[in-house]
């Protein structure tokens, strides 16, 4: 889903598998392993996506660049 913020445009999120897609403004992509359910609602409703993502996010949990 398209989010309101300055450094982030989207935020997806696959429950099953506690996958959490973050696509930034630049348009690179990148997915996150074993976030979970509680942590990507808190970030979707956060007034600052990019404040949340730098303190609960980045460095915290494994992830992978998304090419293309």
């Amino acid at each position: 889903m398209d989010v309101d913020s300055a450094a982030i445009q989207a935020i997806d999120y696959d429950e099953g598998q506690a996958k959490l897609f973050v696509r930034f403004t630049s348009g690179e992509r990148y997915m996150y392993v074993g976030v979970p359910g509680e942590v990507c609602r808190s970030f979707v409703e956060a007034a600052s996506k990019g404040r949340f993502f730098h303190a609960e996010i980045r460095d915290r949990y494994p992830y992978n660049r998304i090419e293309g």
